[in-house]
Parts: structure tokens; C-alpha cells; sequence
């Protein structure tokens, strides 16, 4: 039975991530007996790899000399805090850039974590970086990056959620889907920290 590793992820969120990876599974293994010959067969091994996120897709570009960073965010993998902070990050050439964020603007998600449905995971492109988006919560996503399932680490140098977009600062910590997702790291046992920027009238350029 496919399972992950205990890393105190919800059991509803663990029951989700087991069903979607033995779906994928048996879909792999139902492609392989409908086809005819070795060439149908290939054919359909080719497509399940171009469609289904896998550990080994990720390991291409890991250096093991460089320590791994893992970076997430609230306002989605598509905010240019994420973005800017990825591409720097990989221009210092200092690390092994991983990326786990949501799909979508998640940023007043506080600590919440999807229990009653099934969480998508799709590939995305940052240059440089391995990165994939998912359909929940920052906590989703850094739970799932540190179980195993997506990268072939475990337990990254640091997590940095950021950069988003306005003050997380005081009460706001409690709403802030950036603060809780480098809360989870750290509830995780991994380092961590969340980075907000809350820019003047003249950097509003910078996110327009």
C-alpha cells in the first residue's frame, strides 16, 4: 500500500494524499494492460510520466553538495514576491531552490488544512527551481512537500514562506496563510521563517 512518511500531517490530509497516489497507480497499471503491443504500452508510460508529478522528476536537478531550500507562499505560486524571491534565490547558486505553493490566493487561510476533499498537484515553471502547485492551503503544501511524496527529501536546510504581499504583522498573524505556513515547517521540526513586504504608495509598481 503506498504510504508517507509520519511527519504529523492530518490523518485527513494523509488519507487524501494515499487515495490520489493509488488512483494514479492503478490508472498506470489499467493504461499498461489495455494496450496491444510494447508500442501502445510505451505510449501510455509516456503520457502518465508527462501528466503525474513524481519524486524522481525532482531529483534531476538536485546538487547533494548544496544545501535544499524549500519555498512557499500565501498569495499563490504566481505572486511576484514568490517569484522574485525564487529567482534570487537561484541566481546566488548557493542552494537546491524547491517550490511548493498554492495554486491560488490563499492569504487569509490562517492554519487551515483541506480534510474533505482530494488535493490536486500539477508541475509549474520557475526558472531554475523545482516547483509544483497545489489546490490547498500553505499548510497543504508544505505538509505535503516535507512527507516525501513530491521531492526525494524530507527535511530541507529552511523553509521560507514569502514573500507576500501587506503586513502580516500583529493580530494579522492569525489570519496570515504565509505566517502559518512557515508555522507548519516549524511544528515539522524544520527552520523557518515568513517574509512580508508592506510596500509604500511608490513600490506599488512592483506588484501592479
Amino acid at each position: 500500500m503506498t504510504s508517507v512518511r509520519n511527519n504529523l500531517m492530518p490523518p485527513g490530509l494523509v488519507s487524501n494524499l494515499e487515495q490520489v497516489l493509488l488512483n494514479k497507480k492503478k490508472k498506470s497499471k489499467d493504461n499498461d494492460d489495455d494496450g496491444d503491443d510494447g508500442t501502445s504500452k510505451q505510449s501510455n508510460e509516456e503520457a502518465n510520466e508527462s501528466t503525474e508529478p513524481s519524486t524522481s522528476d525532482s531529483t534531476e536537478n538536485v546538487d547533494s553538495s548544496k544545501p535544499v531550500l524549500l519555498v512557499t507562499n500565501g498569495d499563490g505560486i504566481e505572486s511576484p514576491g514568490l517569484v522574485y524571491l525564487v529567482e534570487a534565490l537561484v541566481r546566488e547558486g548557493l542552494y537546491n531552490v524547491h517550490v511548493c505553493a498554492p495554486q491560488s490566493d490563499k492569504s487569509v487561510s490562517g492554519h487551515s488544512v483541506t480534510l474533505r476533499e482530494t488535493i490536486a498537484v500539477s508541475s509549474a515553471e520557475i526558472n531554475g527551481a523545482t516547483a509544483y502547485e497545489v489546490s490547498g492551503t500553505p499548510v497543504d503544501c508544505v505538509s505535503l512537500a516535507l512527507s516525501g511524496a513530491l521531492f526525494s527529501w524530507s527535511k530541507p536546510l529552511l523553509v521560507i514562506s514569502g514573500i507576500n504581499r501587506g503586513s502580516s504583522c500583529g493580530h494579522h498573524m492569525f489570519y496570515s496563510g504565509v505566517v502559518a505556513g512557515a508555522r507548519e515547517a516549524l511544528i515539522c521540526g524544520v527552520p523557518s521563517l515568513s517574509i512580508s513586504l508592506n510596500w509604500w504608495v511608490d513600490l506599488y509598481v512592483i506588484w501592479k
